[in-house]
């Protein structure tokens, strides 16, 4: 195909360049924040922090930690092949919880930021043979400069709002020129694959989401133990992945909650960790006594929220609460992943904005395996009649297991449509030996 670029990936291209120099200040400044790994900040300019291992490599690409843990089941299978694997993510959290969970010897860096030096730079190192985005990962000099050099790409488990078509409806050509360069996009549902052929994808494939086929989040013996002895018997409501303005809503309910639940705890995880102290500092000012455990403090008897602000620890969270409320989804960003608390038996509250994960909360909606919340001060009595009522909330949790157990399959539909690729390097090993 003509590689003559639309004006508006030109103009970007040029910008982005010219943004080369300002650079080491822009990631300074995400030093700063937290939002870089001060060790690895290099690998954020392209370069390699270690040796490419010889024969085919396979890059996979996910943004953070969602889109990292919906591909483990896969990245397992293609490693259980004996083929190479670079992983890439972009945030911090993302890479502790690759620390945690990547098979040995699966590779995992930052990526680099979307400047044509740099992705240059990185593609010169580690040369995949195959690249692989996932759910919406379409960064596009990454995509240029990776196309250019007859690597083939394709997305897994794609995802394309409604919002994000209709943005990308302004810029036809612009988005048209970046999926054409795709050699397969495997949608997570006909939704996603109607808009995505739409714009320009070519070779459109729904395989279903790989949330769906991830086993449930684990959770350390020793850990659970220890918060199960810390909290004993207190009634236990959880938050989980919670945005800011969210948790003000959970705090008025807990307060609320107090004069039914004396006992009670509330867990809150926030979506982003390092915000867990200007959460601590508001259930303080609401006048609730509140731990951290990103501090190591454990909850106490007098203790009225615990903020779990640390990474890869939901696993603990679904099995200590029995009634979880998923975030993002009382305010406008689209809804936090329902499918982990489903797995391991929690009845979910959500609120209206959960077009992220539509297609499953009307499957959970419609089975009455999760209860919408559609007024944020009907929270409390929601969360209130779960507690008071346990054989209802028994009821809500296996509905929601049973459902999510019969949407899923994604992991092998996925793998199906991948074969040919791995089969190709596969033989490309065998005529290098």
């Amino acid at each position: 195909m003509s590689d003559r670029l639309p004006i508006a990936l030109r103009t970007y291209r040029l910008l982005s360049a010219a943004m080369t120099p300002l650079t080491p200040l822009f990631l300074a400044r995400r030093l700063r924040h937290g939002k870089e790994h001060g060790l690895r900040v290099s690998e954020r300019r392209g370069v390699g922090a270690v040796e490419r291992p010889s024969g085919p490599l396979v890059w996979l690409h996910g943004a953070s930690v969602g889109e990292l843990i919906s591909v483990l089941p896969l990245i397992e299978r293609i490693h259980a092949r004996d083929v190479n694997l670079l992983v890439t993510s972009g945030t911090v959290t993302s890479s502790g919880l690759a620390e945690q969970r990547l098979p040995r010897g699966v590779i995992h860096q930052f990526v680099p930021i979307d400047v044509p030096f740099f992705v240059r730079r990185f593609l010169d190192h580690w040369q995949p043979d195959l690249a692989l985005f996932v759910e919406s990962e379409l960064w596009p000099n990454i995509m240029i400069e990776t196309s250019r050099r007859a690597i083939p790409m394709i997305l897994i488990n794609g995802r394309l709002s409604e919002n994000s078509f209709r943005r990308w409806r302004y810029l036809p050509a612009a988005i048209g020129a970046l999926l054409h360069r795709l050699d397969l996009c495997l949608a997570r549902t006909p939704a996603d694959a109607e808009r995505l052929s739409e714009l320009g994808a070519p070779h459109v494939i729904t395989t279903g989401d790989l949330k769906l086929d991830g086993p449930a989040p684990p959770a350390d013996r020793n850990k659970l133990a220890a918060l199960q002895r810390a909290i004993g018997n207190r009634p236990v409501i959880a938050a989980a992945s919670t945005h800011a303005g969210e948790e003000t809503v959970i705090l008025e309910a807990h307060q609320r909650l107090r004069a039914s639940f004396p006992h009670l705890l509330t867990l809150i995880v926030p979506r982003h960790p390092e915000r867990g102290p200007g959460i601590a500092e508001a259930a303080r000012a609401a006048g609730l006594n509140t731990r951290l455990r990103s501090r190591n403090e454990l909850p106490d008897a007098a203790t009225d929220i615990y903020v779990v602000d640390t990474v890869g620890e939901l696993g603990l969270i679904y099995r200590l609460a029995p009634v979880v409320f998923v975030g993002g989804s009382l305010i406008e960003h689209g809804g936090q992943n329902p499918i982990e608390p489903a797995k391991l038996g929690a009845a979910i509250l959500h609120g209206p904005h959960v077009w992220n994960f539509a297609e499953i909360y009307t499957a959970l909606d419609q089975a009455h395996g999760a209860e919408l919340i559609v007024d944020p001060s009907k929270l409390t009595a929601a969360l209130g009649a779960m507690m008071a009522q346990p054989e209802t909330r028994a009821r809500v949790a296996e509905a929601a297991r049973t459902t999510i157990a019969a949407l899923g399959g994604a992991l092998e539909r996925t793998l199906q449509s991948l074969d040919p690729y791995l089969m190709q390097l596969r033989l490309k090993r065998a005529d290098d030996a």
